[in-house]
């Protein structure tokens, strides 16, 4: 790995949030910057969204693109759902069973066929994306609130595919496992 991935690891890092969870309430989600905030801004996405990218390298081979992509596109209609003021019930039951599924599904290096775990990683995508948009006002800029939103999904799960391939390429890897337990962990602490 470069020092260029390890120096825009370590700033995407530092950004990370102090919340709990990402429904705060504190702004109004109106542009660019409240969509890119919004994934990072709670432990619960955060969580989930490393947790895509630890576990697409786990599995490897296609799922490596699939799990990801999986997510990110099911996030888009779920947030699309949101927008629409369809309610989906248990909003915040399925976000934290994604972190606790996905955690420990890492953890004990469970593999799925790649188009299970990218079935699974979609339907939690759901959840998290009709959060983001539920979460949005309708005087909002949809097309910016959502590439922010987005774009913070894509490093975070970028974030956990570098740390998944890190572990690998140093041959460590029950880190990758012990981070799982540690997302699980989060999980439970976030349900109580």
């Amino acid at each position: 790995m470069s020092k260029k991935i390890y120096l825009k690891t370590a700033a995407l890092l530092l950004l990370l949030p102090t919340a709990a969870m990402a429904h705060t309430g504190v702004a109004e989600p109106t542009s660019f910057m409240h969509g890119l905030n919004h994934p990072i801004s709670g432990m619960d996405h955060l969580l989930a969204m490393l947790a895509v990218g630890l576990w697409a390298v786990q599995l490897g081979g296609k799922a490596l693109w699939a799990v990801p992509s999986s997510f990110v596109i099911l996030m888009v209609i779920g947030g699309l759902i949101g927008f629409s003021g369809v309610q989906i019930p248990f909003i915040e039951v399925g976000i934290l069973a994604s972190v606790l599924v996905l955690g420990a599904l890492i953890a004990s290096a469970y593999k799925l066929p790649v188009t299970y775990s990218a079935l699974l990683v979609g339907i939690f995508a759901i959840f998290h994306g009709a959060a983001h948009g539920a979460e949005m006002p309708i005087e909002a800029a949809a097309m910016t609130y959502t590439i922010g939103f987005v774009l913070a999904t894509v490093l975070l799960h970028s974030t956990g595919i570098a740390f998944g391939q890190f572990f690998q390429k140093i041959a460590l890897h029950k880190f990758s496992r012990f981070a799982g337990g540690a997302i699980a962990l989060g999980g439970l602490y976030l349900a109580v």
